[in-house]
């Protein structure tokens, strides 16, 4: 059992890799924008926010001035509020989630234009796993013309353990990008597969698989909730990690017996996971509209107006609007 694949909590990690982005910039991204969970089997806890606020998510920061804050809440509840009659409806904030989720892919997009232009420096439009292994090793510090000419002679490479592993993980997804007839050459759109696997069909298969791998205990390619809530052995240290391991039990829990495993039998099956995996698949954009606002639907009458997404800013946005009552009236 492959216990890296499910840590109670994975924030410094995040950090890390965050830390290094410019430096890493070629290197598949632990974090997929839109994605109801990460390669690695860990839920993405920024889904609810990712998928309401596209790219603007990163303009409320908890710093922000509250009043501007709330100004541009205002301004994307209008802009979800399609029939404008101040209350979004199921239908409305699906459209919005599949609205928010399509930026996200555009933005992939673009940003693998440039990681291609990157990997490709003879420019013919496709890049070998050897030209994309030079190039990942000169981000992790090692000569890139040494490589070069020892990859060029069929010499040995000196490698650390950790960054071989890593090397023959990104091989394998290499050879999944790749698409028939094989020629172990990436183009563009299947560079942009091997990136981010979200874009492709066959490869949020093999993501999937390489979920369940990492997670089923008894080798018979399902899940059970156990399996899927299951801890590594050693990682709680202190009360307050034990508290990070109990919401981490407490959310995957409720994902899977609610969300993942659609026929509620106990069982996740590869094609379950795989249409949970799946950021356009439109019931499950439903399904999340629904739930976000079964959230803050305080009157219970299956909408959200203006003030209860105000008084619920916390979990739409990450930011926390103080005095929400008194300035939403102050500011119409």
């Amino acid at each position: 059992m492959d216990v890296y694949a499910r840590p109670a909590n994975n924030s410094a990690l995040k950090e890390k890799a965050a830390d290094s982005k410019d430096e890493n910039e070629i290197l598949p991204p632990d974090h997929l924008n839109g994605v109801k969970m990460e390669m690695d089997g860990h839920l993405n806890k920024e889904f609810h926010q990712e998928v309401f606020l596209g790219k603007e998510m990163e303009e409320f920061d908890e710093d922000s001035e509250p009043r501007k804050n709330r100004k541009k809440l205002m301004v994307i509840f209008s802009k979800v509020d399609i029939n404008n009659d101040k209350k979004i409806g199921a239908k409305e904030m699906q459209r919005w989630i599949m609205e928010k989720t399509d930026e996200h892919f555009q933005e992939a997009v673009e940003e693998n234009k440039m990681h291609f232009r990157a990997v490709d420096p003879d420019g013919d439009g496709h890049v070998s796993w050897d030209e994309y292994k030079i190039k990942f090793l000169a981000s992790k510090g090692f000569n890139e013309k040494e490589i070069a000419e020892k990859i060029k002679n069929n010499e040995e490479l000196k490698i650390d353990e950790e960054t071989q592993e890593v090397l023959d993980n990104l091989k394998d997804r290499w050879y999944q990008a790749d698409n028939p007839p094989p020629d172990l050459l990436l183009n563009e759109e299947e560079f942009l597969s091997f990136l981010h696997p979200e874009h492709s069909r066959g490869m949020l298969k093999f993501m999937v698989k390489e979920i369940i791998r990492d997670l089923d205990q008894d080798g018979d390619k399902k899940l059970t909730l156990s399996e899927f809530i299951s801890l590594p052995v050693g990682t709680v240290e202190n009360q307050q990690a034990q508290d990070i391991d109990d919401d981490w039990v407490k959310d995957r829990r409720k994902e899977f017996e609610e969300v993942i495993d659609a026929n509620h039998d106990g069982i996740v099956t590869m094609e379950e996971l795989e249409e949970y995996m799946d950021p356009m698949n439109e019931y499950n954009a439903l399904n999340e509209a629904k739930q976000m606002i079964a959230v803050a639907d305080e009157n219970q009458n299956h909408h959200l107006e203006l003030e209860e997404i105000l008084k619920y800013s916390e979990y739409f946005t990450g930011s926390k609007l103080m005095d929400y009552a008194r300035n939403v009236h102050e500011e119409f």
